[in-house]
């Protein structure tokens, strides 16, 4: 599947799971994403978003996002988009 890089991983927090994203190009909650590094090879899709603590549907390029993930990822983890 195409994808274009969107973003790196700027940050990680274990409780919630949560990524922090510094964005390159938008993004939306139900987008398909990978993050992908050394040791961090992830798929999902967005089913939740914030940006400063606050929920959001949508953020655009130079936003820094929190994204829960399924589990580890680490500061400089690359974010593509997944397109269709």
């Amino acid at each position: 599947m195409p994808e274009e890089e969107i973003g790196k991983v700027s940050d990680f927090f274990a409780h919630p799971v949560v990524a922090g994203i510094e964005l390159s190009a938008p993004l939306k909650v139900g987008d398909r994403i990978h993050i992908k590094g050394h040791t961090t090879d992830l798929e999902l899709t967005v089913t939740s978003m914030q940006i400063n603590n606050v929920n959001v549907t949508e953020a655009k390029a130079g936003d820094a996002v929190g994204v829960k993930v399924p589990e580890r990822v680490r500061r400089g983890d690359t974010v593509y988009k997944v397109t269709d």
